[in-house]
């Protein structure tokens, strides 16, 4: 009854604040799933096969359910919706639940990240708060900023892909700062041939055509390749700014401050302090937000600001976040902005 009860209230919440209800699939394709959302969703997924013989499974996540949903419905428009169902999910903890109940919202279309962001928080801290669930804290974090650091530093972009591509898998992650600190992936003999050959061509006429390339395009793919972080000799140094970075864990209030020491002790330009705004926005619903750059690294759909709201026994009640890129993952022709989150009601507990 009084799931029910919460329900009730908070959908209220979501209807005042323009959110109308949708309804996603139960089923969906795993495979498509996995390819277009991340290898992170198969260890989750509860799957098996149709009387087709076709691999499917039960939604693990209401969010990407919706966006299927909203691709189905061929809408491109602004749409402001709101979900109230079950996601199932494996879990390796015998206490963790297979199945959530989930109240959602979801702003796809989304036109200004700004105002979205703040009204999505607002929404959902609202309900938390319409069905009088004390002594909540917020975490906030933005999947960006991180992305801004490394395409900042002076590393091969190889390094900065893999580094951003991995972000999502804090284990990995940390072997590749390990192998870029010591080199250890690199042929030295490799770079000392890439070198003679990138010397060898300078002298050549930079318009001639070698298999179809300018030599100016194939001198440019080489500095690339032979510019190894060991010919700087900052890769200890670049390593070390990293993981300061993914330390930081402060007030939204002071995240402004914080972050320029961070760049000035490390010789930075301000590319990490560029949008600064759209987080700082937040502290409008709740003054005593903490921001952490190593946060919403476990869904590797979102691209921008994530949150998650704790009750007082610190369990999860709430979570969500900005994935500007999943819809088109999923098929749609164009990229569409989105910002969404959802509470989990199973956790909710005065």
């Amino acid at each position: 009854m009084k799931l029910k009860h919460y329900s009730e209230n908070i959908i209220k919440i979501f209807k005042k604040d323009g959110f109308t209800l949708s309804e996603p699939d139960v089923l969906l394709d795993s495979e498509y799933i996995i390819q277009r959302s991340g290898e992170n969703f198969r260890k989750l997924m509860l799957t098996f096969e149709d009387d087709t013989g076709k691999s499917v499974c039960l939604r693990p996540d209401l969010t990407v359910a919706s966006c299927i949903k909203y691709l189905k419905d061929n809408s491109n428009a602004y749409s402001k919706i709101f979900y109230s169902g079950q996601a199932y999910r494996r879990s390796n903890k015998t206490k963790d639940k297979v199945v959530n109940d989930q109240l959602g919202i979801e702003i796809l279309g989304s036109k200004n990240k700004s105002i979205d962001d703040l009204k999505i928080l607002k929404t959902i801290t609202n309900s938390i708060n319409k069905i009088k669930i004390k002594n909540t804290s917020t975490k906030v974090g933005d999947v960006s900023m991180f992305q801004k650091l490394i395409d900042s530093l002076k590393i091969p972009e190889r390094w900065k892909m893999r580094l951003k591509r991995h972000f999502w898998r804090p284990k990995y992650f940390e072997d590749l700062l390990d192998r870029l600190e010591t080199n250890s992936d690199v042929d030295p003999s490799a770079v000392k041939l890439d070198k003679k050959k990138f010397s060898e061509m300078k002298i050549l006429d930079q318009n001639k055509e070698i298999a179809n390339r300018k030599v100016s395009e194939i001198l440019s793919r080489f500095d690339k390749k032979i510019k190894d972080p060991r010919s700087f000799g900052q890769n200890k140094k670049i390593v070390k700014i990293i993981r300061e970075f993914l330390k930081i864990n402060c007030s939204v209030a002071n995240l402004e401050k914080t972050l320029k020491a961070f760049v000035k002790s490390n010789g930075l330009g301000n590319a990490i302090l560029k949008d600064l705004s759209n987080i700082k926005n937040l502290s409008k619903v709740n003054s005593k937000i903490i921001f952490s750059t190593n946060f919403g690294r476990d869904i590797e759909y979102y691209t921008g600001i994530v949150f998650e709201i704790y009750n007082s026994s610190k369990k999860e009640i709430a979570r969500g976040g900005r994935y500007d890129g999943l819809l088109k993952s999923l098929g749609s022709k164009k990229n569409i902005s989105a910002v969404g989150a959802a509470i989990n009601l199973n956790n909710l507990k005065k």
